[in-house]
Parts: structure tokens; C-alpha cells; sequence
């Protein structure tokens, strides 16, 4: 067993919250038990991870999507978002959300994570909100084409990848990484001179602007880019405690 605070301490050091311009609270969100021993990761603070872990007896609930943003503004405790809240508070589960924390962090951040999965060498932070990265950049040794590396990610993910190409037998050597909901940040990759970038989302006019730029724009997912942060944070927690960690996946197309 470990105390919530020692816990909420923990991440704090190891993720820096402070540091961000975040538009959610990070660290804990709904306050449980004093003395948590099994704790559960997912992606999304959704019903349905809520639900798996009251069922597998959680303490705590940890999460890169919370509950609370800026831009819900003040919200009653009714209908679904009641229905999320309540089994939380009635379990005595604690609830901690990191979420730009958890896409910048140069070792386990989402966008270091996948990074390391596609091989992508000699990462470096990437991206700028409000003076904080939010992602990594690095390059492919050797270089791969563009659709090679579409069929690369779709494997890593088990997701299909939306991919805007100006030729998609072309070369990339360099890349910019910023998972989740980044689409419009293609545009940092053009200012960096880089050769593509992946996100999670892509609207209809970045597909035509991307390629129109130069860049291999690569949208994999906004639940599927974010799904390797959450994983390394639970292996940090479980090698830092040895407290019992389970990860709850979630059927998310989005």
C-alpha cells in the first residue's frame, strides 16, 4: 500500500505540472481513499474505464483525459456526467488526470512513446503551448517513404492512419510529433523544415494545406496516439511502488 499523497508527490516530481498552460486541472481531480494498492490506467476518465475500475477494485483511477476542462465551464452533477462522478466518489476512487504533462514528458510522454515505437532516433522536444512543448521531433535512420511509414503506424496503432501526401513515394528523414488533437500544428513542422508530422485528427482543410506545404501529414487517432503515455506512467508506478497496475483499454475509433 502507498498513501494517496506520497502518490500525487510522485507525479508531481516526475511530470511537472506547474510548468504548464494547461486548460484542465492536472494531479488529482476527485479525492478517494487515504491508502491506495491497486490502481487502474486508461486513457479517458470514461463510464465505461469508471465502471472497470470499481469492478476490479481499484484505489485510484489514473488518466491523461479528466473530467474537468476549462471549456465545459461550471457543470451540475446530473445525467452522464453525473453518472461518472458518482461511482468515483461512492468507491472512495481517487482520480488523477495529467494531460498536457503527459504528451510533452521527453521520456513517457504520448508523443515520446510512439516516437520510440516507430523507431524515430535522436528525439528532441517539439510543439509550443504557451511556452511548453508538447511533442518531440527526431529523424529515420534509414529514411522510409511516405506510405511505408502510413503501414508502420497502422501496425503500432491498430488504427488506421488518414494520410496527406504530396508524393506518397517520397522520403522522410524527419518528423514532428504531437498526438491527440493537434491537427493545425503541421504547421510547426513546416517552420522547422521537417518532412512530415503525425497527429491524432485531421480536419478537411489541413489535409489540402499539409500537402500543399510539402508536409506528409500522418492522423492516426486521437484515443489510439494517446494510448502509449498512459502505459509507460502505469510501468513507472508499478516499478517505482510495486503496487498492483492494470490498464483499461478502451473501443474507441475516434
Amino acid at each position: 500500500m502507498i498513501s494517496r499523497q506520497q502518490l500525487n508527490d510522485y507525479y508531481q516530481a516526475l511530470l511537472h505540472p506547474e510548468t504548464y498552460a494547461d486548460y484542465c486541472p492536472n494531479g488529482l481531480q476527485i479525492e478517494g481513499a487515504e491508502q491506495i494498492g491497486r490502481i487502474a490506467f486508461a486513457v479517458s476518465a470514461s463510464r465505461d474505464s469508471i465502471h472497470q475500475a470499481v469492478e476490479n477494485k481499484a484505489d485510484a483511477l489514473v488518466v491523461h483525459h479528466g473530467l474537468f476542462w476549462t471549456f465545459h465551464g461550471a457543470k451540475p452533477l446530473v445525467g452522464a456526467f453525473g453518472q461518472r462522478i458518482f461511482p468515483l466518489v461512492k468507491n472512495a476512487i481517487n482520480l488523477f488526470a495529467y494531460h498536457l504533462p503527459l504528451d510533452g514528458h521527453p521520456e513517457i510522454g504520448n508523443a515520446a512513446a510512439l516516437g520510440q515505437l516507430i523507431d524515430c532516433k535522436q528525439q528532441q522536444p517539439f510543439g509550443d503551448y504557451k511556452g511548453s512543448a508538447t511533442g518531440v521531433k527526431g529523424v529515420f535512420e534509414p529514411s522510409l517513404t511516405a506510405v511505408a511509414l502510413q503501414q508502420k503506424l497502422e501496425t503500432v496503432l491498430k488504427h488506421p492512419v488518414i494520410l496527406a501526401t504530396p508524393d506518397n513515394n517520397a522520403l522522410i528523414s524527419s518528423i514532428g510529433i504531437i498526438t491527440g488533437g493537434a491537427n493545425s500544428e503541421w504547421r510547426m513542422a513546416e517552420k522547422e523544415q521537417l518532412d512530415a508530422y503525425i497527429t491524432g485528427e485531421i480536419s478537411e482543410h489541413d489535409w489540402h494545406e499539409s500537402r500543399e506545404a510539402g508536409i506528409h501529414m500522418f492522423a492516426g487517432g486521437h484515443h489510439a496516439t494517446e494510448q502509449f503515455g498512459i502505459q509507460a506512467l502505469m510501468e513507472k508506478t508499478r516499478q517505482q511502488f510495486g503496487v498492483a497496475c492494470f490498464f483499461i483499454d478502451s473501443d474507441n475509433p475516434a
